[in-house]
């Protein structure tokens, strides 16, 4: 593959990452997979800089976690917060383990990969334990805050890969039909569907209101709960699957 994973995940004119991500949905993003967790150990795929590798050292005694990003790479294997981590530096089509993990996170990263449902078979078929979780979260096409944009003339359609979003390696966006569309023909079991985070607003926008004393950790939680009441207007998608 010729893609430069260290440049998508660089900032253009769309922020990587922002606030919100990191305070809210990682929050919400951890106590949702914590409701299915099973066993000790955990597989991460796609850790960037390991922030949200962070929460689950915190609740797993045994985390490995995987980057195809170098330099992402670099600074979580460099986090002394996570010096007991099995940091691995590799494309996830070329990842060699024996190993079956009890856990696996993909999170935010499926709509970066090339052949999508090929990873998700090689989850499958040789990383997943026979009664493990395979927890899978995208951001959602459907988001209120993305039909906004829609009706503003900012995107053409809800599933629209933006110029931003493509340099950011995004290749689709997914809902949740075409979420559980590519894990079943995977050969996934999906056990759980879910949303995290019913969201009205833009990221930045977030970020912003984040700074002020205008939200409070009960209307947070109060989206939280409303998202798993409508999944299809959520922030992000979550599929919980088993083995096929």
């Amino acid at each position: 593959m010729s893609r430069d994973l260290n440049k998508e995940h660089t900032d253009n004119e769309r922020k990587y990452g922002y606030s919100f991500d990191y305070d809210v949905m990682h929050h919400f993003m951890l106590k949702s997979i914590k409701n299915f967790k099973l066993h000790e150990d955990i597989l991460e795929l796609g850790c960037f800089e390991g922030r949200f590798t962070e929460r689950l050292v915190e609740n797993y005694k045994s985390v490995t976690a995987v980057e195809g990003s170098s330099n992402a790479y670099e600074i979580a294997k460099n986090n002394p917060k996570l010096s007991n981590v099995n940091f691995i530096c590799s494309m996830f089509e070329d990842l060699e383990t024996s190993t079956k993990y009890s856990n696996i996170l993909m999170s935010h990263v499926l709509e970066h990969l090339d052949d999508p449902v090929h990873v998700l078979k090689k989850i499958n078929n040789t990383l997943l334990a026979d009664d493990g979780y395979f927890f899978l979260i995208c951001p959602n096409a459907n988001a209120p805050s993305r039909q906004i944009a829609v009706k503003m003339g900012l995107i053409s359609h809800n599933s629209a890969v933006t110029p931003a979003e493509k340099a950011h390696g995004h290749h689709i966006t997914y809902s949740l039909d075409t979420l559980e569309r590519d894990a079943v023909a995977a050969g996934l079991k999906v056990v759980h569907r879910s949303g995290i985070f019913f969201k009205a607003l833009a990221n930045f926008q977030w970020d912003r209101l984040l700074e002020t004393d205008i939200v409070s950790e009960e209307y947070l939680q109060g989206c939280y709960e409303l998202g798993q009441q409508y999944p299809d207007l959520c922030s992000s998608i979550f599929l919980v699957c088993k083995r096929g």
